[in-house]
């Protein structure tokens, strides 16, 4: 199973907009899922919404990992490494 070698990019972030996928938003389209960068915090929608805008986040400002914005879930994806990870901070035991 390939790791995130890109863990050390997460930054505190907050996300850009609550309401939806910013790109979206701003075009007028729909979205299935919503993802937020980890590098910057710019909230867009997953890649089985119509425009991907997740996907081409990434592929413009490189930024590699993004974790999803839906409630509930707890998981993040590099798109460098093209590994899954979680990204929820791990109590010290």
């Amino acid at each position: 199973m390939t790791q995130c070698t890109h863990l050390d990019q997460v930054r505190d972030v907050q996300p850009s907009t609550l309401e939806g996928c910013e790109d979206c938003l701003a075009i007028g389209a729909r979205w299935v899922h919503l993802r937020m960068c980890l590098s910057c915090g710019h909230v867009a929608c997953c890649d089985s919404s119509p425009n991907r805008h997740a996907s081409r986040h990434h592929t413009t400002t490189g930024h590699p990992i993004m974790r999803s914005f839906e409630p509930g879930e707890e998981w993040g994806w590099c798109f460098v490494d093209e590994a899954i990870f979680d990204p929820a901070p791990k109590p010290l035991t």
